[in-house]
């Protein structure tokens, strides 16, 4: 008898942003973005690192930026930008009411530990709408990889800063 040997890599949730627009898109990566709930600039959705998914990050890697979403971001991001149908905020009191769930602390925990989804909450809509960043995207604009100064490509955890700027909400226009 032998031992079959497992690979125990570590799973990661990742957050992808649309950076650029539609405008002379190809066919297919506009396909692969629309698979991906990225229909349009600043929206962001939180995937795990499976290899379709990655696949399909390295289609689309000259519209989007991408990287490691920590708990704590992820927790703002559902409580500031997580939207359910009919354009209602998603609250405490709504997942106490709806799910097992006591609080989005509670859920964001789970979440980021990978033993529930964001489909386990009922009429939550998969894509968050965030604002363009504060002071804007990096020197390079949004036609250059992160590493080289632009917003375009992997940026691994500095993907939370970028989001914390996105976060914001507009008062009053």
């Amino acid at each position: 008898m032998s031992k079959k040997k497992t690979k125990t890599k570590r799973k990661k949730r990742i957050a992808m942003i649309r950076v650029r627009g539609k405008v002379h898109v190809r066919k297919c990566i506009e396909d692969t973005l629309k698979l991906l709930n990225l229909t349009r600039t600043n929206h962001c959705v939180v995937i795990d690192d499976r290899p379709q998914y990655m696949g399909m990050i390295n289609k689309v890697n000259d519209y989007v930026t991408w990287g490691e979403i920590n708990g704590e971001t992820f927790k703002k991001l559902l409580r500031e930008r997580g939207e359910l149908v009919g354009n209602k905020n998603l609250d405490d009191m709504y997942l106490k009411e709806k799910t097992n769930y006591k609080s989005l602390k509670e859920f964001s925990d789970s979440f980021m530990k990978f033993n529930s989804e964001l489909r386990d909450i009922p009429n939550l809509k998969p894509v968050f709408r965030l604002n363009p960043p504060k002071k804007g995207y990096e020197r390079g604009g949004i036609k250059k990889p992160y590493t080289k100064g632009g917003a375009l490509g992997y940026r691994g955890e500095k993907i939370n800063e970028l989001i914390e700027r996105m976060i914001y909400r507009d008062n009053g226009s």
